[in-house]
């Protein structure tokens, strides 16, 4: 017998988002930065770290390292690899490491020592790309921003607010449904909401809060077909 879904997921990605922000924000009502940091320059390396890494493991990192330099002008102190050493759980360490010693070194020489709040010339050190500026502008700096990872890309293509191209359309297809004035808390929402109940594997949409009831269909009847080929 065929599941019949409830009629909210065909709604326009529009109905959908409005729906989905409420239960969000009934959920995570004041979301807080999953990366520890304690100013500007401690979340601009956390985020840095983070990629193709879990914040789990970056927060298990950053408090060694940041013992050792917590500040541009303690981090150029270091080598390259003394960084390395330290941040080798985070994976990828060889290239954040230089990363990290010379946007370190920019930092001094540029703008003493400050981390800059435009996106532009955030995107100009080494290792930020957009996606790290973002967060750093919306999460420290308070500018609306919605910075896309691969889970929010994710997640916005299982609910139906984006066709899941790439994470640029993605970034635009969000920013286009929900206002500005909440960009900067449905982006920590959303990664919220992925880990607890909409994770990328062992994923059952029929008991998901959201993908239930807004799931994009091709995605539902995805997951369908799939459980119908393993019980035969």
């Amino acid at each position: 017998m065929k599941i019949k879904f409830p009629k909210s997921v065909n709604y326009p990605p529009q109905k959908k988002a409005n729906a989905i922000a409420k239960i969000l924000k009934e959920l995570y009502p004041n979301p807080a930065v999953p990366l520890d940091h304690q100013d500007a320059y401690t979340l601009l390396i956390s985020v840095l770290l983070s990629a193709q890494c879990t914040d789990k493991r970056v927060n298990q990192v950053t408090p060694i390292l940041f013992e050792e330099a917590d500040t541009p002008n303690k981090m150029v102190q270091l080598t390259t690899e003394q960084i390395k050493s330290i941040i080798r759980p985070c994976g990828l360490s060889n290239n954040k490491s230089k990363a990290i010693h010379r946007l370190s070194e920019i930092l001094l020489e540029k703008y003493s020592g400050e981390v800059p709040d435009k996106m532009e010339l955030l995107e100009e050190l080494p290792g930020v790309g957009h996606k790290t500026a973002s967060v750093v502008v919306s999460q420290y700096f308070g500018q609306p921003a919605f910075p896309v990872d691969t889970h929010i890309h994710r997640l916005a293509y299982r609910w139906g607010l984006s066709n899941g191209k790439n994470v640029v359309q993605t970034e635009k297809d969000l920013k286009a449904l929900f206002p500005k004035k909440n960009w900067n808390d449905l982006h920590i929402q959303i990664i919220y909401f992925g880990r607890e109940y909409c994770p990328a594997r062992s994923h059952n949409p029929l008991e998901c809060p959201i993908c239930s009831q807004y799931g994009n269909i091709e995605y539902l009847d995805k997951y369908l077909e799939e459980q119908e080929m393993k019980g035969k």
